[in-house]
């Protein structure tokens, strides 16, 4: 398996601009505003987003300048729910760094996270990609409303797999689905291509949160041990959830008060991920996260080869063999 540094290699040039148009989208004359799209530039994470975007359209031969806008697009309004995210989150770090809401409070990282999203919708709007426009808005509105449904559950903790699976198609998957898309809408394909490489994505994203879920395990990390947060975040993942299925009654109330009322004790969260470990949820977990991501593959084998494909395959098992 490649590593993203030799992913990005063949690209490297369409990130450069890439980058020159997504830099040009966040300046602002208000100094204040200039400050902090600096600082956000600063603390780049992997670029993940606007590399499938770029490849996405080489799959068609055809990376343009409204590629590039694609990418910014997709990035800007992805940096803006994360900038929201942490304020949602009371988080005050993202990516080793200081979050935005920790340096200049919620009511400006708020309205930083607003004036990005503007940014990206009138990037597109100024260009007439309208149908770009379309694609991201899509996935930001399931994005709002897993979170919702996600915060609507975790009060009573009554989420079974499909619900799970709602929840993480509408919250992660939806962004990724977005990205393979919106590269296919700006190599002029048709609906029905960009259709199915929006399903590609959603697959990926699937697997992707699935991933994150074992991550949270201690499976496959650097680290090597459970750190528990979804737990102590009062999240249900999918090895939580395979542990209440197989449960009577009254191990299932035992082991949800533990979510429930005692997060914060870690003598009971290490017994809890125990528990779910012996019970096969683990197993369970990766073994839905290799089916979503050999289908995502497939969806992808039957497009014709070239680079991108090849580089876009690399980018689906980067994603489940990844240790953060």
């Amino acid at each position: 398996m490649n590593s993203l540094k030799e992913i990005k290699k063949p690209i490297e040039a369409h990130l450069k601009e890439f980058d020159k148009i997504f830099k040009a989208s966040v300046k602002s004359n208000t100094s204040l505003l200039d400050i902090i799209m600096r600082y956000i530039l600063k603390s780049k994470g992997k670029q993940m987003r606007p590399i499938i975007v770029i490849y996405s359209a080489g799959l068609f031969d055809n990376i343009n300048v409204s590629t590039y806008r694609g990418a910014s697009l997709v990035e800007l309004l992805h940096t803006a729910t994360l900038v929201h995210d942490d304020v949602v989150d009371d988080s005050y770090e993202r990516r080793g760094r200081f979050s935005i809401n920790a340096i200049w409070r919620n009511k400006i990282a708020v309205l930083a996270g607003d004036f990005l999203l503007s940014r990206g919708m009138l990037l597109a709007v100024e260009s007439n990609d309208y149908k770009m426009l379309e694609v991201v808005s899509r996935a930001v509105k399931e994005m709002s409303e897993g979170e919702l449904l996600q915060i609507e559950k975790a009060r009573k903790l009554d989420i079974d797999e499909e619900i799970y699976y709602d929840i993480i198609k509408r919250k992660t998957a939806s962004l990724l689905a977005s990205c393979f898309a919106v590269g296919a809408v700006s190599a002029n394909t048709d609906a029905t291509t960009v259709e199915k490489m929006y399903k590609i994505g959603e697959l990926l994203g699937m697997a992707f949160q699935i991933k994150d879920d074992l991550l949270d395990f201690g499976e496959g990390s650097n680290i090597g041990k459970p750190t528990g947060i979804d737990i102590k975040e009062k999240k249900m993942t999918l090895p939580l959830i395979y542990l209440l299925n197989k449960s009577n009654k009254h191990e299932k109330r035992k082991f949800i008060n533990i979510v429930k009322n005692h997060s914060n004790d870690k003598e009971r969260v290490d017994w809890l991920i125990t528990q779910v470990k012996q019970s096969g949820g683990i197993d369970y977990a990766a073994k839905v996260m290799n089916r979503f991501k050999q289908e995502a593959l497939d969806l992808l084998s039957t497009f014709p080869e070239n680079q991108s494909r090849q580089m876009l395959e690399e980018i689906v098992e980067f994603t489940i063999e990844r240790k953060k």
